[in-house]
């Protein structure tokens, strides 16, 4: 393996997505049902192999919000990639998502992004619909994720890291 390659990532969306539980989902295998808001920024990491390279995604667990504010984007400077997660519960968080990205994506347009729809596992609650999630995808890859049961989670963060690997290439 060639040398370890590091990777801020900023995880973004409203209060009570999931983004605690994905992080703790990737980086612990653990779930739990006691809810803790993040106040502030909690960092954490985790490293992976990928495409032959060793891959450390450090991940920056950013207090929910429905815009950033300016502390906030303090938060976001050296990020090379964002993780920003939706509740398919509650379809205003996609939409909070969707512009946060599109807000981003103006100022910082080579980060790497993926969206994850989490409570997949909740699916037959879900307010977000399958017109919604193709309308995203258009911009973003987006992965229908769990925390509670795990699904995809690793897929979505192994996509933005190879997407962050391959910008850096460049």
């Amino acid at each position: 393996m060639n040398s370890e390659r590091k990777f801020k990532v900023c995880m973004l969306g409203n209060f009570g997505v999931g983004k605690t539980s994905l992080v703790a989902r990737l980086v612990r295998n653990t779930f739990s049902e006691r809810y803790l808001t993040t106040v502030g920024v909690k960092v954490d990491s985790k490293s992976m192999a990928l495409n032959g390279e060793s891959v450390t995604l450090v991940l920056w667990d950013i207090e929910g919000a429905d815009d950033l504010t300016k502390l906030q984007r303090t938060y976001l400077r050296g990020s090379r990639g964002l993780f920003l997660v939706a509740d398919g519960l509650r379809s205003k968080t996609l939409e909070v998502a969707q512009s946060l990205l599109s807000d981003l994506r103006s100022t910082e347009p080579g980060l790497a992004a993926v969206l994850a729809i989490n409570k997949v596992d909740r699916l037959e609650k879900w307010q977000v619909t399958t017109e919604q999630v193709r309308s995203a995808a258009k911009n973003v890859p987006v992965y229908r994720t769990s925390a509670l049961d795990a699904t995809d989670v690793e897929a979505a963060f192994h996509d933005l890291a190879r997407q962050m690997l391959d910008r850096s290439d460049k």
